[in-house]
């Protein structure tokens, strides 16, 4: 991550921030910045289990959905014509 940086660049970004911020406040600043960094690691964790857990399951029983979902559709009227076609005897 760090291979670009040289030990002059490192120096130089240490002395800034110890100036902008204080020597009191980059501990506060690093503990703040680990709680984000661990909340998020922790986040992306709950996400890959929730998607390897609905991989998972099983499917459910498509017959069983397939007659829930006849019984919610009103059923085609056949005329005689369409009877003949599919060759059903009334």
């Amino acid at each position: 991550m760090f291979e670009n940086l040289g030990f002059g660049e490192i120096l130089l970004i240490i002395i800034v921030v110890v100036v902008f911020f204080g020597p009191k406040r980059i501990p506060d600043i690093a503990q703040s910045i680990g709680k984000g960094i661990r909340e998020f690691k922790r986040a992306m964790k709950d996400v890959q289990d929730e998607v390897s857990t609905s991989m998972n399951e099983k499917p459910k029983d498509s017959q069983k959905d397939q007659k829930e979902l006849e019984g919610l559709a009103p059923s085609p009227k056949l005329t005689s014509e369409d009877k003949a076609k599919a060759g059903i005897k009334s």
